[in-house]
């Protein structure tokens, strides 16, 4: 069993920075494909990020369209920490944020591919 904690969300004004953590117990994230994910409110959960396990010597990262080129993942294996930076935040960036995980190679996008998530962190963007 894996267990995540998220924290680093908050109250910020647009244009403001945050960086969200999360910390896995249970089991090396050496071992497992990350992401993120956001529910606003009335909305479907969306994917935001991913990070797998490295291959080889370098990791894969992929995201949204809308967060591409200010929303940033890594992964921390030694801490077993993975984490979002999100730069140049947006009202329409508010939500729940979600850390995710799964020990499956490739899982990608949908949030039916991760199999652990976390309970989730409050990011609210005031214009």
């Amino acid at each position: 069993q894996v267990q995540l904690v998220e924290s680093g969300g908050g109250l910020v004004q647009a244009g403001d920075s945050l960086r969200l953590s999360c910390t896995a117990s249970g089991r090396a994230i050496s071992s497992l494909d990350m992401g993120w994910f956001r529910e606003a409110p009335g909305k479907e959960r969306e994917f935001v990020a991913t990070v797998n396990r490295r291959s080889s010597i370098t990791y894969t990262t992929y995201y949204a369209d809308s967060v591409k080129g200010r929303f940033s993942i890594s992964r921390e294996n030694a801490r077993n920490m993975v984490y979002l930076q999100m730069n140049s935040l947006k009202p329409e960036d508010t939500a729940v944020y979600y850390c995710a995980a799964d020990p499956r190679r490739g899982v990608g996008v949908r949030p039916d591919e991760y199999e652990y998530w976390g309970q989730g962190t409050q990011v609210t963007v005031s214009a």
